[in-house]
């Protein structure tokens, strides 16, 4: 399913671009002085990716979660006019963003099996979440936190970095004529989750062999608890610097170890349908997104270069005719802006609204949103578990 080549879409996408940069011409006047108190970001600058030449170790190729992403919360004095039109803008981008973040680390060929998916999961080695602090065509800053099984941090920190137009090639200007080239577009902040995917590289080294085959016995003994605590609950206990390990390891030929193992492998099977239907979404709204981005740095940089040259009018301080008709111009270019910009903001959210009414469609016949299917599908399992061990306790089942 791809919007943007149906003709309607992309006539409608076009129609609300050229009404933004047609009010743009009209020149604002001068901007009343304000104290602007920027940020200022410590960007991650041009960063390859660091891709294996050889398949690491069997314990070194952990399987990593990326949740769907969160948002920094604003006060209510906080919002600006138009905000509430672009939020739903950024919850589109909780879903879109890790799946950049995911491709990134299949790239690497770091890792073992990596899935987008809604919440945390027992049955991983590493964790990845994050939260979106700042996201439009020009900057972007995402909190990144790390972490594995036995709740040792990787990462916890703040990544930035800011594009130019020329990292939005021409293709990302959609036209009837004008296709656009998913495969060969690389994301303007693609550096951020180079940086990102490094520096996981970067601890996992040093953790070092044994720790991570530790870390292994872990996860197994983790999920095998989340299945049923009352039959594991001795498995797993905290160290001095309050970290899980093993304290009790059943024997390797332990049938109730062959159960664990075949719900595992259950398990697997559904994150991986979940994950495809994250790349469904991804594939459907990169094309619209792109155009989005595209047009929200155009509209940075001329909003930039038109207040630049309000400041070197000569007449913008007088109290005369022409200091009144810089404001009334200021005020109707300033409304004008608002209708336009909040119109393109709704065109968007409408363009893609199919696509997430896909995600959230039925997956092994459950219901509700993509969370609250996960949710159920865990809770089906331990029932399951509990069933063929003779052991069906309601403090076992959710």
């Amino acid at each position: 399913m791809n919007y943007l080549r149906n003709t309607t879409s992309i006539r409608v996408l076009t129609a609300l671009l050229i009404l933004p940069f047609t009010t743009c011409s009209l020149r604002p006047p001068e901007a009343e002085p304000v104290a602007v108190v920027e940020r200022a970001l410590d960007l991650v600058g041009d960063v390859p990716l660091i891709q294996a030449i050889q398949v690491p170790s069997a314990s070194a190729l952990l399987e990593v979660g990326v949740q769907v992403f969160g948002t920094a919360q604003k006060e209510a004095g906080e919002y600006e006019i138009g905000d509430w039109v672009f939020d739903e803008i950024i919850q589109k981008e909780t879903q879109f963003l890790p799946h950049l973040l995911k491709n990134t680390l299949v790239d690497s060929r770091q890792w073992g099996a990596i899935r987008v998916i809604p919440q945390s999961d027992p049955s991983l080695d590493l964790f990845v979440e994050g939260q979106i602090i700042q996201s439009d065509g020009e900057t972007l800053e995402l909190q990144i936190r790390a972490f594995d099984s036995s709740g040792r941090e990787w990462l916890n920190k703040t990544y930035a970095d800011q594009s130019i137009q020329e990292e939005y090639p021409e293709s990302t200007r959609f036209t009837l004529d004008n296709t656009f080239d998913s495969i060969n577009f690389i994301d303007p902040f693609q550096d951020i989750y180079n940086r990102i995917a490094n520096d996981l590289v970067v601890v996992r080294t040093n953790l070092g062999e044994q720790t991570l085959d530790d870390l292994n016995l872990v996860t197994d003994m983790l999920y095998a608890s989340d299945l049923s605590p009352n039959t594991f609950s001795g498995a797993l206990k905290e160290n001095e610097d309050g970290l899980l390990i093993v304290d009790s390891l059943p024997s390797l030929d332990d049938p109730m170890m062959a159960r664990v193992a075949d719900m595992k492998y259950r398990h697997h099977l559904f994150i991986d349908t979940v994950d495809e239907y994250y790349q469904t979404l991804y594939e459907d709204i990169q094309p619209a997104y792109v155009l989005w981005r595209r047009y929200s740095i155009d509209q940075i940089t001329e909003i930039e270069t038109s207040q630049q040259e309000a400041n070197r009018s000569d007449y913008g301080g007088s109290s005369g005719f022409l200091s009144l008709s810089q404001r009334y111009d200021r005020f109707k270019w300033s409304k004008i802006f608002e209708r336009e910009f909040n119109d393109l903001a709704a065109g968007f959210n409408n363009e893609l609204a199919p696509a997430f009414l896909e995600l959230n469609s039925q997956v092994h016949g459950l219901t509700g949103t993509m969370e609250q299917q996960y949710r159920e599908w865990r809770g089906i399992l331990r029932k399951l578990f509990e069933l063929e061990n003779g052991d069906l306790t309601p403090d076992a089942t959710e």
